[in-house]
């Protein structure tokens, strides 16, 4: 059976679903609980933000106990997820502090993880505070019965009122130049918001050099990512502002205008950006880098699907074969990460059964090959699917389209 395109968790209005209300585009999560999650470990971290993430979840970050104390006071979360073995200040301490500091009658949830399962140490856990323990490793979903079985307790309010529908991110990499990865993102983008009616935001996550002004025919005088970080703060309505409307009818952020101007964008930037895009769109599509740097990882934590673009040559087989080593190392879900054969009827000698072995990894979704047609787009600055729809790419890029639409529909359904 083909693994699903997206993961789980992706809400949004059906179109043609008439009982379902239909939520405004500017509505953004209101009645979501916020958890705070303290641990040191950048894999665990993680894991929690992505599984909380697409539970509905709002997610704050902090890696030791002084910083933990700080956020609890600023941020008055709806429950804590807090490691216990921490820098600084352990998680017994921060628990105990938490519950001396509480105001009468208040009280926040506090799940312990630890690695050991000494029953002394859950004792002296539950005795600082805490209202249930969990070791490591565990499975997401205990985890997440545990969290809503808390706030039913503590916090009945949160729970009565789901979150406003949020659209998919999905994150398009190749791990080498050259596969197409720009081209597809841009049509897949394309597709979604013609084929399947969908409100679609693209993004140009190459920083430093990237092509969308060029794909997409538009100046260097359009506002770009830039706009938005050098801005005091950062809002639903600047995001709105720099967003640049392209004739297909997506929405685009491009990439800043010149490499020296890349760097005013953090890895912290992104996931705030992300977050505000997907309770606007539909669906939001990110061109990303070909670098596995801390901007990339930010962008792949927040995405419910990962599109690596590949051909069927040596060098990029062997450096896809290195991107999902590491993406595996850093905790990241198997069946979030999809591959994608780009010019898959082009003769180089290495068919598809024999990428798949090289590669340990099924192959998700073929492109057939089309080169002239795409540098010739991409020459126009007219995407394949504003000049040559019926084109055998065309159809092919329609089909991912859908299959990725398909998958959101199904989501809902459940």
């Amino acid at each position: 059976m083909a693994s699903p395109i997206l993961a789980s968790g992706i809400g949004a209005t059906r179109r043609g679903d008439a009982e379902r209300p239909v939520v405004p585009r500017d509505r953004v999560r209101s009645m979501a609980a916020r958890i705070l999650v303290v641990d040191d470990d950048p894999n665990v971290q993680r894991l929690l933000s992505y599984t909380l993430r697409q539970e509905g979840f709002e997610v704050s970050v902090v890696s030791d106990g002084p910083e933990a104390l700080k956020a609890w006071a600023a941020e008055h979360p709806a429950l804590v997820i807090l490691d216990l073995m921490l820098p600084r200040l352990d998680g017994y301490a921060v628990a105990q502090r938490i519950r001396e500091d509480e105001g009468a009658g208040a009280h926040v949830p506090i799940v312990m993880l630890t690695a050991e399962g000494d029953v002394e140490q859950r004792i002296r856990g539950l005795r600082a505070g805490a209202d249930d323990y969990l070791m490591k490793p565990f499975h997401p979903a205990e985890l997440i019965a545990r969290i809503r079985s808390l706030l039913s307790r503590f916090a009945p309010a949160l729970e009565e009122e789901p979150a406003a529908p949020t659209g998919g991110i999905l994150a398009f990499y190749g791990a080498k130049g050259g596969v197409g990865t720009t081209t597809l993102a841009i049509n897949v983008a394309i597709a979604l918001h013609r084929d399947a009616g969908r409100d679609v935001a693209l993004v140009d996550g190459n920083l430093q050099f990237g092509d969308h002004r060029v794909f997409l025919d538009l100046g260097l005088d359009r506002k770009s990512i830039v706009d938005i970080v050098s801005a005091p703060t950062i809002d639903a309505e600047l995001v709105r502002q720099v967003m640049v409307r392209h004739d297909s009818g997506i929405d685009v952020l491009l990439a800043p205008p010149s490499p020296e101007t890349a760097e005013l964008v953090t890895p912290e930037h992104f996931p705030q950006i992300l977050e505000i895009l997907r309770s606007t769109y539909d669906f939001v599509v990110v061109d990303t880098d070909k670098r596995l740097d801390e901007v990339n990882l930010r962008i792949f934590d927040a995405a419910q699907a990962i599109f690596v673009v590949l051909t069927a040559d040596l060098a990029s087989l062997k450096n896809v074969r290195i991107v999902l080593e590491t993406l595996s190392n850093l905790a990241y879900d198997r069946a979030r990460v999809k591959l994608v054969l780009n010019r898959s009827t082009a003769f180089t000698g290495i068919n598809v059964k024999n990428a798949e072995s090289a590669l340990r990894h099924r192959i998700d979704l073929q492109v057939v090959n089309d080169y002239r047609g795409a540098i010739s787009a991409l020459n126009s600055g007219e995407p394949v699917l504003e000049g040559r729809p019926d084109s055998a790419l065309g159809r092919a890029v329609v089909g991912i389209a859908r299959a990725i639409d398909a998958e959101r529909e199904e989501e809902i359904a459940r």
